[in-house]
């Protein structure tokens, strides 16, 4: 009887320690200090794939997987000679233009009018020397010393220098004008396409230099020196540093205890004795149901709002995809400004 007693008394120690063990794994684990609240997520970042703006064989590279660049830091460069090539044209022709809008600027040189003016003269000397003779010759043929022919062949003659005067006289008028207000203008404009022909051979050169567009790290390098690049083929993978949040979820009733700014404490497994601070940076405007990969209290087709907790990374230990705990103060009186962020990032280092 004892016996039987005693074993009776161990079941029933087994069963209690086990519910007290499942109490504490459900209320334990989902416990959360006063007056905070509690999220759970993954680190997420924005990834951008390089490529070139041109299409050319690439030369040389100067990143690999892993590496951490810096933004403007040069990665990679084509082939350029086609494109300097294209440079030194265009300035030639920009060049060529500019000469024949500085002459229509600035006029007929004086030599030009000289000379026009001293055509001018000779057709008229020559005109009135014809002139003069023909009505000499008129004179004589009236007293029939002459013949008729001999008449009408000088006045024809001072007749044609007559309209070679007028033609001199007009050509010293135009030199005097210079060139037309059109034609000046026409000029200019070619002189103008010619300018942005140049200006876009320099930047299509300037494009043969992939450049990172931001601080970051590689995280593939898709093509090698001698491959053909296109706008169509990244180069490189690149994974941005800045900025870095976590990813997590929030009931709909605990929308109400969120706003934008609210700081918060992140920390991971990887690094269980380190906290970081973050911030509130989004809150979701649309409900979407529970993620599989989201663990809540609530039954999987409860709604839940997407939220992103900037993080501050000064040590560059948050990688892609970690898991994270969120802890946000819900006794919060003022949000973090947002052109005050970096300064609160700077703070933590």
């Amino acid at each position: 009887m004892n016996k039987n007693f005693s074993g009776v008394l161990v079941v029933l120690l087994i069963l209690l320690g086990g519910g007290m063990g499942i109490w504490w794994w459900t209320n334990g684990q989902n416990s959360q200090a006063p007056g905070s609240l509690t999220l759970h997520g993954n680190v997420d970042i924005r990834e951008v794939q390089l490529a070139f703006n041109d299409q050319d064989r690439i030369t040389k590279m100067f990143a690999v997987e892993g590496d951490r660049v810096r933004k403007s830091q040069l990665l990679a460069i084509l082939d350029s000679r086609r494109f300097k090539q294209a440079v030194e044209a265009a300035a030639a022709r920009v060049a060529a233009q500019a000469a024949v809008v500085a002459r229509l600027v600035a006029g007929e040189r004086p030599e030009d009018i000289q000379k026009a003016r001293a055509e001018m003269e000779a057709a008229k000397v020559e005109f009135q020397n014809l002139e003069r003779n023909a009505r000499r010759i008129e004179r004589l043929a009236i007293k029939e010393l002459v013949t008729h022919q001999e008449r009408d062949d000088a006045r024809a003659r001072a007749d044609a220098a007559r309209d070679r005067l007028q033609a001199a006289r007009k050509a010293l008028e135009l030199t005097l004008a210079g060139p037309r207000k059109e034609d000046i203008a026409s000029a200019k404009a070619i002189l103008e396409a010619n300018k942005a022909e140049l200006a876009l051979a320099k930047k299509e050169l300037i494009d043969t230099s992939l450049y990172a567009p931001s601080d970051g790290v590689i995280e593939a390098r898709l093509l090698e020196p001698g491959d053909m690049a296109s706008p169509e083929r990244p180069v490189f993978t690149l994974a941005l540093s800045n900025p870095l949040w976590v990813r997590a979820y929030i009931s709909e009733p605990d929308l109400g205890k969120f706003y934008l700014g609210m700081k918060a404490t992140v920390q991971t497994d990887s690094f269980p004795e380190k906290s970081y601070k973050g911030w509130i940076g989004f809150i979701s405007p649309k409900a979407e149901f529970t993620p599989k990969s989201v663990e809540t209290h609530e039954v999987r087709t409860s709604l839940v709002y997407q939220v992103r907790v900037f993080v501050c990374n000064p040590q560059d230990e948050l990688r892609l995809g970690m898991p994270a705990t969120v802890t946000v103060p819900l006794d919060q009186q003022t949000q973090l400004p947002s052109e005050k962020t970096q300064d609160y990032c700077r703070s933590s280092e």
